[in-house]
C-alpha cells in the first residue's frame, strides 16, 4: 500500500457525458436493461435482456456507430447473457437463451454478410459441458477463428477447436473441470505456441493448446471475482492480469510475474494501450464465494483509476455511479452506468499532459509551469538534470516514435561514455542500433583498451542482421586482436539460423587473417563451394580433399569446379582426377558422404559433356588416352570431339613407335576408330597425311569414294600393281580411272609395257577409248613400241569389220521385209482378200457364224472375239505385238525434241558417231509428215482402204 501511494497522480483524461446530436445537445440514452457489451470493429454492441419494454423487444442486439447511430437485430427469444466481438474480423459471438431453463445457446454472427437484414448467423450449438445444464459465466475467442473457450458456473471450460464459424470443421471436448466457478478465459499466442489462462475463484491455470496432450499449468491458488482478469497486448508480452481484492497479478504462461499492491474490491479490469483499468468500491470485499459480488447496489460508491504500470503513475481516477461496463474503441474509454448514461474518457495530448505534470526529484516537489513548453523543451530539461531513465519512461508512456527514443539512448550513451561508464553506454549505444549511424559508436571505442565494448556492439548489430561487410572485418579483427579463440569459435561455427553477418566476407577475412581452418568450414557449412576449393588448393594445398569436396556436389557445381580447377588437379594427382572426371562424364552420382543430401533426390544419369574436359589433360597425354578410350566404350555415341582427339593420340603412338607388333595393334586400333560413325571425315583424312598413315588415308579415300584420289596416291608412290588393282575394284563406279591409268603408264619412261596391255585389254574389252584417242596418249612414250598395241588393233578392227558385217546383213533384212510389206500393201490396195480360215484363231475349233476376219488373216467365233478382244477395232491376236511397236514409235517420237539430252550425250561418249548414228536411226533428223483418213465404211474394199495407211499395224474389223 505504501509503494502504491508513491505513485504520482496525474489527470491524463478528459471525462465528458456524451451527447445525442439527434436531441439537440441532450445527454445520449442507452437501450434499458443492457446486460452484456463489448467492443470492436468500429462500434460497441450491446446485449438486451429486458422484457416487457414498450421501446424494443427482448433478447435484442444493439450496434453503436461512432455517429451514435443504434441498430438491433432480434438475436434470441429470451435474453442475451455474453457478447464477444473479434478485433480482426467481423465476427461477433454471442450467447443467449431461447426458452426458459438452463438452455445457453451459441450463435455466431457474420456481420458482412445479410440475412433477411439481419447478420448472417453461420453456427448455433448448446453450450452444455457433459449434457449437464449450467449456465455460462464467460467467453473468448482466439483471433484466428480457431479457438473458442466458454467457462461455466460449475467450473467446466468447454473448448471448440477448428474453424468456430462452422460445425462441420470443428470439434468440442471439455477442457477443464472443477468446482469453482470460471471468472476468466484469455488466449496467448507467441509464434506457433498456443495458451489458454484459465481464472476462477479460487485459482489461475494455464493450457498449452499447441500441444497434443494440453498440458496444464497451475499458476496461483487463488483466483479473481467475474470480469477481473484482462491480457495485456504484445509489447508487455501478453501477460495474463488477475485483479484480487488485495494485489493486481500478472501472469507468463509458466510462472507469476510481477505485482501490484492496489487494495479495493475489484469489479472489473481491462488492459488497453498500456494503461490498466481498474473498477473498485470502497466498501470491505465480499466473500468470493458470492459469484454474484460484482453487482453492486446503488448506494455503494464505485472509483474508476487508470494506471500506467510501466512509468509507475495514476492516469485518471474518479468516483462513478453504477457502472456496467467500460468499453475502448475509437481511442477513448466508454463508461456505460445503469442509468443509461454515457461517458468518454478522452486521453490528453501530450502538450496538454506537460501543462499539468508534477515531477520529483531527490527531496523535494517541482511543480512545472509549461505554458509555451514543447515536448523536445522538456526532454531537454530532463537531459540537463541527467534524469535519463526518466525520460525514457515518459517516452514510452508517450509512444514516442523510435526515432526519438533512439536519440534519447544516443544521449544516455553519451553521458555514461563521459563520466566514463563504458560498460554502460556501450549497453546504451546498442539500444540505438538501426537508427543511429554505427560509425558515430566505433569512433568512440576505436581504442585498444576498449575492444571488448566494440566487440559487444559489433556482435549486436550482427544479430540484429544490420551489419556490412566492413563490420564483419572489423569484428573479426577484433577477435583476432583480442586472440579470443572461444568468440572467434562461437562466431564461425554458430548455428545456420542464427548467422548474422556475410559468409563471404567473413571467408575473406579468416583468410586473410591466417585462420584458414575457420574459413575452410563457413565455406563448407555455407555451401561456399568456390572459396572451399580456393583456399584447399592455393592455401592448405590440400589437393585431395579438394578432390574429394568435388566429388561430393550436385552435379552442376561439380562441373563447374572441374572446369576451373581440374588443370591444377590434373598437375598434382592425375590418376584421382582422371577417375572423377570418368564418373562426371559417365553416370555421376554425388559421394554418399555428402553434407548436401538433397542433391542425391535427382534423377540419375547426370553427365557431363567429355570434349570440354579435354583440354584438361594438356600435359597429361597417358592419362587423356585412358580417359578417352573409357569415354567411347562406356558411351559409344561420344562426341566426335572425344573421337578425333583419340585418333590422333593413337596416331602419334603409332608414328613413334618401333616394334613391329606393337604397331600392327596400335594401326588395327587407328583403323577401328576411323571406321566409327563419329569420326570427322576431313579431320581423320588430315591426321592420317600428316602421320604419313598409309593405310587409314587409303580407307577414308575409299570411305569418301574418291577413287580417283586413291590411284593418284598409288601413282606418287609409283606403285604400279596398285595402279591397276584400283582400276580393276572401282573402274565400275568411274570409267575414266582406265584412261588416267593409260595416261599415267604412257608417260613413265620405265617399261610398262605389262601394265600398259593389261590396261589395253581392258579398255578393249569395255570400248572405254577410241581406238585413235588410244594411240595418240601411247604416242609420248618413247618404249611403247607398236608391238605393245598390236594385239589391241587387231582384235579393234576384227570386231568393227565383224560389226559392219552384222550391220550389212540387218541392212539386207530389213530392205527384204520392206520390199515384202509393200508387196503385201500393194496387194491390198488392188485385189481383194479373201478369208479361207475355217479355225478360230481364239478356241481352234470350226468356224460358225457369226464370225470376225481380219486383214491380218486371223479369224474368231463372234463369242470368242467379244470375250477377249480389247478393242473393236483390233485384232487380239496381233494386239500385243501391234502395241509394243506403237509404243517405240511414239518414244521415238517424244525424243525428237531432246536437243540438250543429244548434246549432253555427244559431249560426254567416247564414241560421237554412235551417239549421233543412234539419233539417225531414231528418225530425229527425219521430217514427219502425218497424213490423216478421210472416213472409211465399215466393210469391205473401202474399209481396206480407209485402214492402209497404218501399214498393217492397225485393222479392222469386217462382219461375215
Amino acid at each position: 500500500m505504501a509503494a502504491f501511494l508513491q505513485w504520482r497522480r496525474f489527470v491524463f483524461f478528459d471525462k465528458e457525458t456524451v451527447k445525442d446530436p439527434a436531441e439537440n445537445g441532450r445527454n445520449f440514452v442507452l437501450p434499458v436493461g443492457v446486460s452484456a457489451c463489448d467492443s470492436g470493429r468500429g462500434h460497441i454492441v450491446l446485449g438486451d435482456i429486458l422484457s416487457g419494454c414498450e421501446l424494443h423487444m427482448e433478447g435484442q442486439i444493439w450496434f453503436l456507430t461512432r455517429s451514435l447511430q443504434l441498430t438491433s437485430f432480434q438475436a434470441y427469444k429470451l435474453r442475451v447473457t455474453h457478447l464477444y466481438q473479434l478485433k480482426q474480423h467481423s465476427i461477433l459471438v454471442s450467447v443467449g437463451q431461447d426458452e426458459p431453463g438452463i438452455n445457453p445457446l451459441v450463435k455466431v454472427w457474420n456481420l458482412d454478410k445479410r440475412d433477411s437484414g439481419s447478420p448472417l448467423c453461420t453456427r448455433i450449438f448448446p453450450a452444455i459441458p457433459g449434457n449437464k445444464p449450467t449456465e455460462v459465466s464467460c467467453l473468448s475467442v482466439h483471433e484466428n477463428l480457431n479457438f473458442m473457450a466458454i467457462g461455466f458456473t460449475d467450473g467446466s471450460v468447454v473448448l471448440t477447436k477448428g474453424d468456430i464459424t462452422r460445425d462441420r470443421h470443428s470439434k468440442t471436448l471439455t477442457l477443464h473441470e472443477g468446482t469453482s466457478p470460471v471468472t476468466g478465459l484469455a488466449f496467448r499466442q507467441a509464434g506457433k505456441v498456443t495458451h489458454l489462462f484459465v481464472a476462477t475463484l479460487e485459482k489461475v491455470l494455464c493450457y498449452t493448446l499447441s500441444v497434443k496432450e494440453y498440458p496444464r499449468m497451475d499458476l496461483d491458488t487463488h483466483g479473481c471475482a467475474l470480469r477481473c482478469s484482462a491480457l495485456t497486448d504484445p509489447s508487455q508480452d501478453s501477460q495474463f492480469i488477475v485483479a484480487g481484492d488485495d494485489c493486481v497479478y500478472l501472469y507468463q504462461p509458466d510462472e507469476r510475474g510481477p505485482c501490484f499492491a492496489f487494495e479495493g474490491h475489484k469489479l472489473l479490469a481491462h488492459w488497453h494501450r498500456g494503461y490498466l483499468l481498474l473498477l473498485t468500491q470502497d466498501n470491505k470485499s465480499p466473500n468470493k464465494s458470492d459469484f454474484r459480488s460484482q453487482e453492486t447496489s446503488p448506494t455503494e460508491k464505485q472509483v474508476l483509476t487508470i494506471y500506467d504500470l510501466d512509468n509507475k503513475f495514476i492516469a485518471y481516477s474518479a468516483a462513478v455511479d453504477d457502472v456496467i461496463d467500460v468499453l475502448a474503441e475509437w481511442g477513448s474509454f466508454y463508461v456505460l452506468t445503469r442509468d443509461c448514461k454515457v461517458y468518454v474518457l478522452q486521453e490528453k495530448d501530450t502538450q496538454t499532459k506537460l501543462e499539468v505534470c508534477t515531477m520529483k526529484t531527490q527531496d523535494k516537489q517541482i511543480t512545472l509551469c509549461l505554458n509555451a513548453l514543447t515536448l523536445p523543451l522538456y526532454f531537454q530539461m530532463l537531459f540537463k538534470k541527467n534524469l535519463f531513465v526518466m525520460a525514457i519512461n515518459l517516452a514510452k508512456s508517450q509512444h514516442l516514435d523510435s526515432d526519438g527514443l533512439s536519440e534519447i539512448f544516443r544521449q544516455y550513451g553519451d553521458h555514461l561514455y563521459i563520466k566514463g561508464d563504458h560498460d554502460g553506454a556501450i549497453q546504451q549505444y546498442i539500444r540505438t542500433i538501426g537508427k543511429l549511424e554505427p560509425s558515430y559508436v566505433i569512433r568512440k571505442f576505436l581504442d585498444a583498451q576498449r575492444i571488448h565494448n566494440l566487440t559487444a556492439y559489433l556482435q549486436a548489430l550482427h544479430r540484429q542482421s544490420l551489419a556490412n561487410a566492413d563490420h564483419t572485418t572489423l569484428l573479426l579483427n577484433c577477435y583476432t586482436k583480442l586472440k579470443d579463440s572461444s568468440k572467434l569459435e562461437e562466431f564461425v561455427k554458430s548455428s545456420e539460423s542464427e548467422v548474422h553477418f556475410d559468409v563471404e566476407i567473413a571467408i575473406k577475412v579468416l583468410r586473410q587473417a591466417g585462420y584458414h581452418s575457420h574459413a575452410v568450414f563457413l565455406a563448407e557449412r555455407h555451401a561456399h563451394h568456390e572459396w572451399y576449393l580456393k583456399i584447399q588448393l592455393e592455401d592448405l594445398k590440400n589437393y585431395q580433399e579438394a578432390l574429394r569436396y568435388i566429388g561430393r556436389l550436385p552435379f552442376e557445381q561439380a562441373e563447374s569446379n572441374m572446369k576451373r580447377y581440374g588443370k591444377t588437379l590434373m598437375h598434382h594427382i592425375p590418376e584421382e582426377t582422371t577417375l572423377l572426371l570418368k564418373r562426371l562424364c559417365t553416370d555421376y552420382q554425388p559421394s554418399r558422404e555428402s553434407a548436401d543430401r538433397d542433391s542425391l533426390d535427382r534423377a540419375p544419369g547426370n553427365k557431363a559433356n567429355s570434349e570440354e574436359f579435354i583440354p584438361i589433360f594438356a600435359n597429361n597425354p597417358r592419362e587423356l588416352r585412358a580417359f578417352l578410350e573409357h569415354m567411347i566404350e562406356v558411351e559409344p555415341q561420344s562426341s566426335q570431339g572425344v573421337y578425333d582427339t583419340l585418333l590422333e593420340l593413337r596416331l602419334q603412338d603409332w608414328a613413334h613407335e618401333q616394334d613391329a607388333e606393337n604397331k600392327k595393334i596400335l594401326q588395327d586400333a587407328v583403323l577401328f576408330l576411323l571406321k566409327s560413325d563419329s569420326t570427322v571425315f576431313d579431320k581423320a583424312l588430315v591426321l592420317c597425311q600428316m602421320h604419313n598413315f598409309k593405310e587409314g588415308v587409303l580407307y577414308l579415300y575409299e570411305k569418301g569414294k574418291l577413287y580417283q584420289q586413291i590411284m593418284h596416291y598409288h601413282m606418287q608412290n609409283e606403285e604400279y600393281g596398285k595402279v591397276v588393282e584400283a582400276c580393276k575394284r572401282y573402274g565400275e563406279q568411274e570409267v575414266c580411272l582406265w584412261e588416267q591409268a593409260l595416261g599415267y603408264f604412257a608417260r613413265k619412261e620405265e617399261d610398262c609395257k605389262t601394265y600398259i596391255s593389261e590396261v589395253l585389254q581392258h579398255i578393249d574389252q569395255n570400248n572405254l577409248m577410241p581406238p585413235l584417242l588410244v594411240v595418240q596418249t601411247l604416242a609420248h612414250n618413247s618404249t611403247a613400241t607398236l608391238s605393245v598395241i598390236k594385239d589391241y588393233l587387231i582384235n579393234k578392227l576384227q570386231r568393227e569389220s565383224q560389226q559392219i558385217e552384222d550391220d550389212e546383213r540387218k541392212i539386207r533384212q530389213y530392205r527384204e521385209e520392206t520390199a515384202h510389206l509393200r508387196a503385201e500393201i500393194q496387194e491390198l490396195r488392188t485385189s481383194a482378200k479373201i478369208f479361207q480360215k475355217t479355225k478360230c484363231s481364239m478356241c481352234n475349233s470350226p468356224l460358225e457364224l457369226p464370225s470376225v476376219h481380219f486383214l491380218c488373216g486371223h479369224s474368231f467365233h463372234q463369242h470368242c472375239f467379244e470375250s477377249y478382244a480389247e478393242s473393236e477395232a483390233e485384232c487380239p491376236t496381233c494386239t500385243p505385238g501391234n502395241r509394243k511397236v506403237m509404243d517405240m514409235l511414239r518414244a521415238q517420237d517424244q525424243k525428237k525434241d531432246l536437243h540438250d539430252h543429244f548434246t549432253r550425250q555427244l559431249k560426254f561418249s567416247n564414241d560421237g558417231f554412235s551417239v549421233v548414228a543412234d539419233y539417225f536411226g531414231r528418225g530425229v533428223f527425219n521430217k514427219l509428215t502425218l497424213i490423216t483418213d478421210a472416213p472409211g465404211g465399215k466393210t469391205g474394199a473401202g474399209g481396206l482402204e480407209a485402214d492402209l495407211q497404218r501399214d498393217l499395224l492397225m485393222h479392222t474389223k469386217r462382219n461375215a
